[in-house]
């Protein structure tokens, strides 16, 4: 039987991406209603036209509602490729570094409001010591030594860091700060239990602003750059530490991808 290559886990990958973004082809805008679902074209258009407001300005058009449609389902789809792409990271990882599901997750709990429990979790975990085969274990090491290094980490805090958790990320260009402050919150924590905490942008839509802030909180923030070292570019990392060309992945797939994301675009344009 021929071994294995790196190409034939392509489908695999392809569905885990594809499969959250195929979602939001059947996107509806709820229009405040809450409404499970979301809101058809019928009932928008009994909604507006009850309006006398929007009906004498004519928003009952069904374009209005292509519109709004259209600009839910745009968010939706930057959402969905989020999603996507974590649960392809951490595939990737279970299958290259030969893991395990549990050995990839990170979660914490802490008391929020009325004294209830809630549970907070990264989109993946790397540890050396999970990974079996000596090679590839001391490759990460040897990252996460490196990555140590540039953050300017104490020694006493150094010799405490056991593994590295992983914030992935479509791109990152809000300027959210409930978002932000509750990033930062996760890094803190992160250190607490012995992880060094990084960011895994997969494009270059950054905001520079977040870039420094993340850096000043000690976030390792890794770039969709095809240039640079695994420091600072997500693919070299992919390539380098984790051993799995993705780049290489998505550019030969490039058609597929294009092709579903176009598939829902027209989806999403069309009134009905």
């Amino acid at each position: 039987m021929p071994p294995v290559t790196k190409h034939d886990k392509d489908a695999e990958y392809l569905e885990t991406v594809l499969k959250p973004i195929r979602v939001c082809a059947s996107y509806l805008p709820k229009f405040g209603k809450g409404k499970a679902g979301g809101v058809s074209l019928p009932d928008f258009r009994a909604l507006y036209q009850a309006d006398p407001f929007y009906f004498w300005f004519g928003l009952d058009d069904p374009l209005m509602y292509a519109a709004h449609k259209a600009a839910g389902g745009m968010t939706s789809i930057y959402r969905q490729i989020g999603i996507g792409c974590e649960k392809l990271f951490r595939r990737i990882l279970v299958t290259e570094l030969c893991l395990a599901p549990e050995d990839v997750a990170w979660s914490y709990s802490i008391i929020g409001a009325n004294e209830k429990e809630r549970k907070l979790s990264l989109d993946g975990r790397l540890q050396p010591d999970t990974i079996k085969d000596v090679i590839r274990r001391r490759r990460v090491q040897r990252w996460l030594e490196t990555a140590m290094d540039s953050l300017h980490l104490e020694k006493g805090m150094r010799s405490s860091i056991k593994g590295v958790v992983f914030e992935v990320r479509q791109g990152y260009k809000s300027k959210d700060s409930k978002r932000q402050n509750a990033d930062i919150s996760n890094a803190a924590t992160a250190y607490t239990k012995a992880f060094l905490p990084c960011v895994v942008v997969l494009s270059t839509q950054i905001d520079s602003d977040l870039l420094i802030r993340y850096r000043n909180e000690r976030w390792l923030i890794l770039v969709g750059t095809t240039t640079g070292d695994s420091l600072s570019s997500t693919y070299a990392f992919m390539k380098d530490v984790i051993g799995y060309d993705l780049a290489g992945f998505f550019s030969r797939n490039a058609p597929v991808l294009r092709k579903e994301i176009r598939k829902v675009l027209e989806a999403l344009l069309r009134p009905t």
